[in-house]
């Protein structure tokens, strides 16, 4: 009965003072008695886990929606939540409730906790237990988009110690939480991103390269390459991070294996070019010779070509005169793999101009029978990635 007395309060702190919209109602004569029946429970060692748990969940309810409200009572109870993050059993309720509170439209003052607490959510970063760290990984976000100001250099060096081992293709919904965490520290607290620049770089760049990165990993990855690259850290420039993504390739004695990772570096290098649109015609110059010139292997004209197709497929790249032919003398390439670039890579391109582009595929496709089938494909990447109203 206690247990579902504490859900059932939680939801009633939520219809008295909801923070989403205006309410009329004074939730104030209420707020002693919810305080004072939940704090006893809160406080209470020998009970039911059930009802620990939904006590922290129900307090997290009345911080987050009352807070203001508490007055001194505020400070003595989130030195409770302290104490309930360092045990094993309610830890990763705590965690979810402090995400709740700090989260929270009324900005409650969490700085008594902070100093304490941060490098506790760090340590739970490297636990075996994968629900703790998706949910530490949450509540480090929001803590860090609503409280930068109350954080410290080494807070954040706590966190960052731990990220290196979650940013892998063993599990990739805990990277994308990793890599969010990095995107939202890249935009809040920039200075921070010097310490990146080894290890946790190291296994982002390894990442691009699995065959394994898509989906909304793949997103949070290119979020994060945009967010960086603004920065302006030190050896973290555009063609600092455009030498690290391509590298590989154009070292001649490292082939990647995997077809998919030559997309995922293409998309990553067209994310920084949209961030910064001024080094745009200079490597999308580069990229036109490495498909034109003789000595090129194919994995470079591979990858030449998908980089042109994503960056056109966001920028406007008819300025390029030699690019049409350059991208059909590829179509005649003995390789397989080359060919279907080539003609990934002219139905992207054609999607960032249609007015130009359009008209020369569809010509070209009357005019050429032998290469049909991949202008079918070019057509086909043009179809599927435009807009109604474009076409």
């Amino acid at each position: 009965i206690t247990s579902e007395a504490l859900l059932v309060t939680q939801q009633l702190v939520k219809v008295i003072r909801p923070l989403d919209q205006p309410s009329s109602f004074d939730a104030t004569p209420y707020i002693k008695d919810l305080f004072t029946c939940t704090i006893k429970r809160l406080k209470a060692a020998d009970i039911d886990q059930e009802v620990k748990e939904r006590a922290i969940s129900c307090m997290g309810q009345i911080i987050c929606s009352l807070g203001d409200n508490l007055g001194s009572d505020l400070p003595s109870t989130l030195q409770i939540f302290l104490e309930r993050l360092k045990n094993e059993i309610t830890r990763l309720t705590t965690v979810k409730a402090l995400t709740l509170i700090a989260g929270s439209p009324l900005k409650i003052d969490l700085r008594p906790i902070l100093g304490e607490g941060v490098p506790i959510l760090a340590s739970f970063l490297r636990k075996n237990q994968r629900a703790l760290k998706l949910g530490t990984l949450s509540a480090l976000d929001i803590l860090i988009k609503n409280y930068s100001d109350s954080l410290t250099t080494s807070m954040i060096d706590a966190v960052l110690d731990e990220l290196p081992p979650l940013i892998s293709e063993s599990d990739m919904h805990v990277s994308q939480m990793a890599i969010s965490f990095l995107t939202t520290l890249a935009k809040v607290y920039p200075s921070s991103l010097s310490k990146i620049s080894g290890s946790i770089l190291n296994e982002l760049i390894g990442l691009v390269r699995s065959p394994l990165l898509q989906g909304g990993a793949l997103s949070a990855m290119l979020e994060f390459f945009q967010a960086l690259v603004v920065t302006g850290t030190v050896s973290l420039g555009y063609m600092d991070l455009l030498r690290m993504l391509t590298g590989p390739v154009y070292a001649q004695n490292t082939a990647l294996t995997h077809k998919q990772s030559y997309y995922s570096i293409a998309k990553c290098v067209a994310a920084l070019t949209r961030a910064c649109p001024k080094e745009g015609p200079a490597v999308v110059g580069q990229f036109i010779q490495d498909v034109k010139n003789s000595r090129s292997t194919d994995s470079i004209r591979l990858l030449a070509l998908l980089s042109l197709g994503e960056v056109g497929h966001h920028i406007d790249l008819s300025g390029q005169l030699e690019l049409k032919s350059v991208i059909l003398e590829a179509f005649s390439s003995p390789s397989e793999e080359v060919k279907s670039a080539a003609s990934y890579a002219l139905g992207s391109i054609s999607v960032g101009n249609l007015p130009e582009y359009l008209p020369f595929v569809l010509q070209e496709i009357t005019s050429q029978p032998k290469r049909q089938y991949l202008l079918l494909h070019s057509l086909k990447e043009i179809i599927s990635s435009s807009s109604v109203v474009g076409l």
